[in-house]
């Protein structure tokens, strides 16, 4: 057992060595805004147009995803940690202050330079994770912004000019 614990320790700091960026992820259930901080997001597909969310099994947002069947990936920008660290906590309205468009049955959030709205295609098990494949139903982005990004358990952003 204290393999498999060091082992995972071990994962999770080499893991920490990959840049990501940051992004919220939103959905509904019932009339109640969720959402939380996630970096484990990617493109998956053009053919048909998917990507992937990797969501703790534990996390009340899964359960709000699989029910509700949609969700969106708000990706932040580079001024956006405190925006970050709000939806990475557990507190009673992570909402409040949080100005957001639900104009595709999910909240997007307005700061966000990037966001994309998907209908959960799939639903797969990963460990002590869920993979949710979403078929993209609606994408914008901001064409001259800059990420924040996740790196060894800290926020940053890119240095170089884009």
């Amino acid at each position: 057992m204290t393999e498999i614990l060091d082992r995972a320790v071990d994962f999770r700091a080499t893991m920490s060595r990959l840049a990501t960026g940051v992004s919220v992820i939103t959905t509904r259930s019932g009339s109640t805004r969720i959402g939380m901080t996630a970096s484990a997001v990617s493109a998956l597909s053009l053919d048909p147009v998917q990507l992937l969310v990797c969501i703790g099994n534990h996390l009340y947002t899964r359960t709000a995803i699989a029910e509700h069947g949609r969700f969106a990936v708000n990706v932040l920008g580079e001024d956006s940690e405190p925006l970050a660290r709000n939806f990475a906590v557990s507190q009673p309205d992570k909402f409040s202050g949080v100005e957001t468009v639900d104009d595709h049955g999910v909240p997007v959030l307005k700061d966000a330079i990037a966001a994309v709205v998907c209908d959960v295609a799939e639903a797969l098990p990963g460990g002590d994770h869920t993979i949710f494949v979403g078929d993209v139903r609606y994408c914008s982005h901001q064409a001259d912004s800059r990420p924040l990004l996740h790196f060894a358990g800290g926020f940053g952003t890119l240095r170089a000019a884009l």
